[in-house]
């Protein structure tokens, strides 16, 4: 595997996660346009992370942490809440979304608590997990 390739994918999910915040951010301060176009880059980078990632699996297969003790406790407590949460994600985000562009902003705001945070959670456990693997 090019040692580039997991650096490129963590890096897709922290762009992902940082527009998801900066979206946030946005909404809060009421600039719904700005807030469209961050969540929009959101999806975007999140979708290119799921498709760089899967076509890296089939390629190359996973990666094997090499860690022993408590830090590989915490390597596969934080790498299971992250898959998990991972799973849960795309459709959430899709919904979300859905129901912004659709005009059903009630409904939208109603997931969007829950996917906001868990998207937050899974772009930062997913650095944790590649400094974790591959270090710095």
């Amino acid at each position: 595997m090019p040692t580039w390739l997991p650096a490129l994918n963590t890096g897709l999910i922290a762009i992902s996660g940082l527009a998801a915040l900066t979206g946030y951010f946005c909404i809060r301060r009421r600039n719904i346009t700005a807030h469209k176009w961050a969540m929009l880059t959101a999806l975007t980078f999140a979708a290119l992370f799921l498709l760089v990632y899967l076509t890296r699996a089939a390629l190359y297969g996973g990666a094997h942490y090499a860690g022993h003790g408590l830090s590989r406790v915490v390597y596969f407590v934080i790498l299971i809440s992250h898959s998990i949460l991972a799973a849960a994600l795309g459709p959430l985000a899709l919904v979300t979304a859905y129901r912004a562009l659709t005009r059903q902003f009630r409904r939208h705001r109603r997931i969007a608590r829950f996917t906001l945070p868990i998207w937050l959670y899974v772009a930062v456990t997913g650095w944790i997990i590649y400094v974790m693997l591959y270090g710095l």
